[in-house]
């Protein structure tokens, strides 16, 4: 699980889901969790628009709560796979963040419900 601090730019978050190969982080402020940004976030066209060039910012000055989702949107680690893929559904999200008690403990993505599915078609 990969974190960046509130107040980083947009383009180093991206940077850093490069260099870990993953499509997420978490937002931390003062060492709690505030939101998360996907790769979703950082390319969308419309928030390019939206948030970068209809405010006439730089994108390496946009910071992450720009583009973050928040509230992170959750599920305790004991739960099915199916209750992830329907709580992903209900909350149109591609991201879950996986708790153990109050704790963030890790994240599920929509690749990782899709990835057996695809070896075993092979």
């Amino acid at each position: 699980m990969v974190n960046i601090e509130a107040g980083t730019s947009a383009i180093e978050a991206a940077k850093l889901m490069k260099t870990h190969k993953i499509g997420s982080v978490f937002v931390k402020q003062k060492d709690r969790i505030i939101g998360i940004v996907t790769e979703s976030d950082i390319i969308r066209k419309s928030d390019i628009i939206r948030k970068v060039v209809g405010a006439e910012r730089v994108p390496y000055h946009i910071p992450v709560e720009d583009i973050m989702s928040s509230p992170v949107i959750g599920i305790d680690g004991h739960r099915s796979v199916t209750e992830a893929a329907n709580v992903m559904q209900q909350h149109g999200t591609g991201h879950l963040a996986v708790f153990k008690g109050d704790s963030i403990v890790g994240i599920l993505s929509v690749r990782d419900l899709l990835h057996p599915v695809s070896i075993d078609e092979f």
